[in-house]
């Protein structure tokens, strides 16, 4: 049906201003902690929003327990820094590869963390709109939990939503998929097994129930990680769905589960693993959603440059990432031997909205192209892009400023102050 087709209705409330703050950031991944965390330690004060149960985003709920980028995983910044030493201090970080943890102590840690920054929480509680004037400049955003809807008012706004839901709201640019198919970067399903005695077998798919997988070249990828004593992690290959649209998100987990079956009953009764299932992350993998156009949109060219920016407040060193997104198998769109790039900064200008007066963004909504967010959506540059955007909001509000308006020279050296090496 044609958007001038389609059926409206109109729709006014009146909604309490129940929240306050210097700072609002949206999403409680790990770059939504990590700006919450830095802009309270310049002494504003930080409301995050999520919208799960937990912090952590992809690493908790999305259940991925892999920092992806073990020989770069210190010197990212002192708030992933102590995230790293608090997970040492759990024994919860180490299982099997350097890089993978537990992921549910990792939500803990994220929570306490937070709370002693003297962050302010609201979990369970979704954005639903914004309001903005017309110079760009957002005054609340409307979130809605169990309260229904509220009022929250800030002077700065950080989007760490991955799928620019902040943005979107207030209708600002907002750049998504990629040439030359369109699509986003596949999803990926994280599923677990418990290993068991020989004789304690699940049976095949009950009859008519999915497809059954009878030989190896019909699996679709499926990468298969440690996950601490007797038990492993499985991240399975979901393409061509978009997650900023419901139906679409609906429908990409629905095929995911179905394909987990499919999956599991292949390696328990073909290949014989011993496993069975535990569990299944909450929330479908998400690896691009929507970003966000900035003031400067990193490209695969500054990556593959190495390049360095005088605004340069975050580094990113993981390969390009980019799987292909109209299949199901471990395909890239680029060829595997130009996937490695160098160290690279990523600029403040990348992490401030070209349409907005106050609104900063990090994680993998921020402004890159589709190549470049390949590499730098990992936890690590995700975490020191939220870091350098903390700050950069607490300065604004310090200032009385707008994001344009401080130096970000300022912001940079606060970084490395802060533990942040950008050295390229």
């Amino acid at each position: 049906m044609k958007k001038s087709q389609q059926k409206t209705v109109q729709w006014q409330l009146e909604v309490p201003l129940r929240y306050e703050a210097d700072i609002a950031v949206l999403g409680g991944g790990i770059a939504g902690v990590s700006a919450a965390c830095a802009a309270a330690k310049s002494g504003a004060s930080v409301i995050l929003v999520e919208r799960f149960a937990v912090t952590g985003g992809m690493l908790t709920t999305g259940g991925v327990a892999n920092f992806c980028d073990p020989d770069h995983l210190d010197g990212q910044g002192e708030v992933f820094d102590r995230i790293l030493a608090d997970l040492r201090e759990w024994k919860a970080i180490g299982y099997g590869k350097k890089s993978c943890f537990h992921y549910e102590v990792l939500a803990v840690v994220l929570q306490e963390l937070l709370l002693r920054r003297g962050v302010k929480l609201l979990l369970h509680t979704r954005l639903a709109d914004a309001v903005v004037d017309d110079r760009g400049r957002i005054s609340e955003c409307i979130v809605c939990g169990k309260s229904g809807p509220e009022a929250l008012r800030a002077k700065q706004f950080i989007d760490c939503t991955g799928d620019a839901d902040l943005a979107r709201r207030a209708g600002f640019e907002t750049l998504k998929g990629g040439e030359p198919s369109g699509y986003q970067l596949p999803m990926s399903l994280m599923f677990f097994v418990r290993h068991v005695p020989p004789d304690v077998r699940e049976p095949r798919l009950p009859d008519g129930w999915f497809n059954p997988v009878e030989q190896e070249e019909d699996l679709p990828m499926v990468s298969v990680w440690p996950d601490g004593p007797g038990a492993n992690a499985l991240k399975m290959k979901t393409p061509m769905f978009d997650s900023t649209d419901t139906e679409s998100l609906t429908a990409a987990e629905i095929t995911a589960r179905r394909r987990m079956m499919d999956v599991l009953d292949y390696y328990r009764n073909v290949e014989n693993k011993p496993w069975i299932l535990d569990h299944c992350s909450p929330i479908i993998g998400i690896r691009e959603g929507c970003r966000i156009a900035g003031d400067y949109v990193l490209t695969l060219g500054d990556l593959r440059a190495g390049r360095a920016f005088d605004d340069g407040v975050a580094r990113g060193t993981y390969q390009l990432d980019g799987h292909k997104p109209d299949d199901d198998r471990r395909t890239y769109i680029l060829p595997k031997d130009e996937l490695k790039v160098p160290p690279y900064q990523i600029p403040l200008r990348s992490l401030i909205a070209r349409d907005g007066v106050n609104l900063m963004m990090a994680g993998r909504c921020f402004s890159a192209d589709q190549l470049a967010l390949s590499s730098a959506r990992v936890a690590t540059s995700c975490a020191m892009m939220g870091q350098a955007a903390g700050i950069a909001a607490a300065l604004c509000v310090q200032q009385r400023c707008g994001t344009r308006d401080l130096d970000p020279d300022k912001v940079r050296r606060t970084v490395i102050e802060r533990g942040g090496g950008l050295g390229v």
